[in-house]
């Protein structure tokens, strides 16, 4: 296999890059498409995933979220509590009578219906983005997640 560096560039990970490059066991059974290829088709799949059930009720759920003022107010609230509260927190210092004001702040925020359905949204397009994540890598043959770091997706 020939290398597919003519001219590393100068930076920390070249030697790495050109071992690998090099290494024509690692890229025996491995395609290598053109960037122009791999962004387009990355263009694409970001845009069918946009257009999918669970993408656009995550999108209609977070809207309706953001501009339910009962549910911002409840959420500013708990916010407040909990950084006023941060030092204690950190200590595991709470007074019974301040763990209780908290936690019914966040309970406040948590049982509004719109949160509710914000959270349920949420975690469907994360199940489904998981499910992309996994189709992903079994047909490269490459855990994708853990290639790809920590993400939305687990």
């Amino acid at each position: 296999m020939q290398s597919l560096i003519s001219q590393p560039k100068t930076g920390l990970g070249d030697e790495i890059l050109k071992e690998l490059i090099m290494d024509d066991k690692l890229f025996d059974d491995i395609e290598i498409a053109p960037p122009s290829v791999v962004k387009q088709t990355a263009r694409d799949f970001a845009a069918a995933l946009a257009e999918t059930p669970q993408s656009k009720a995550f999108e209609q759920a977070a809207e309706r979220f953001r501009q339910d003022q009962t549910a911002q107010q409840a959420l500013n609230a708990y916010q407040e509590k909990q950084v006023s509260l941060r030092a204690l927190l950190m200590l595991n210092a709470l007074s019974p009578e301040q763990h209780t004001e908290l936690e019914g702040l966040q309970s406040a925020f948590v049982d509004q219906p719109v949160v509710q359905e914000y959270f349920k949204a949420q975690t469907e397009f994360a199940n489904l983005c998981q499910a992309l994540g996994d189709a992903i890598s079994e047909s490269i043959g490459l855990n994708y997640a853990a290639a790809c770091g920590v993400s939305c997706c687990g």
